[in-house]
């Protein structure tokens, strides 16, 4: 006799499905966005007909749009249905452009890519101060229970800064 809410967010899922998310440009590195559900609650009973259904959703937008305007995107996208933003963070551009960055780069001699996904970094970045991402590890296996980071790269890391700072490699 009631409204299934638990039937109706496949409308939500189906935008989901149908995004097409966007790969950008920004000071020269490829930020590729994405929107996925990551989470779903709703029901109280097997045999009550849900009145409620959340959708949780997390949209990693590139650097190159605010969080207002990530969330004007996201009130558009689901419109119809009930939209709260819980947490948003203004994207950290590269900074590549700064002489400071340029020269980090230059010393450590690695390559750089985008980092695909919210650090402290956008904290810097808000108060323009330059900074950026380093260090060890591998993001496929990052937040997960296995996670770990292989030796080699530790020792990578630990010589590349040796050679920002300018100290002798150990």
């Amino acid at each position: 006799m009631g409204h299934n809410a638990i039937h109706e967010a496949g409308g939500i899922i189906d935008r989901l499905r149908e995004f097409a998310a966007e790969t950008v440009e920004v000071d020269g590195l490829t930020f590729h966005e994405g929107l996925s559900a990551v989470g779903i609650t709703g029901g109280r009973a097997t045999n009550v007909v849900p009145d409620e259904c959340v959708v949780t959703i997390n949209y990693r937008f590139a650097p190159h749009r605010s969080a207002v305007e990530a969330e004007d995107l996201m009130r558009a996208l689901f419109a119809g249905y009930e939209l709260a933003m819980t947490d948003a963070s203004d994207g950290a551009r590269p900074g590549l452009d700064r002489p400071a960055a340029q020269a980090f780069v230059e010393a450590l001699g690695l390559p750089v890519q985008a980092k695909e996904g919210w650090t402290d970094v956008a904290r810097f970045s808000a108060v323009g101060v330059p900074a950026v991402n380093f260090g060890p590890g591998n993001p496929l296996v990052a937040h997960q229970d296995e996670e770990y980071c292989d030796i080699a790269q530790i020792d990578q890391a630990f010589d590349a800064m040796h050679r920002w700072l300018g100290g002798p490699v150990a």
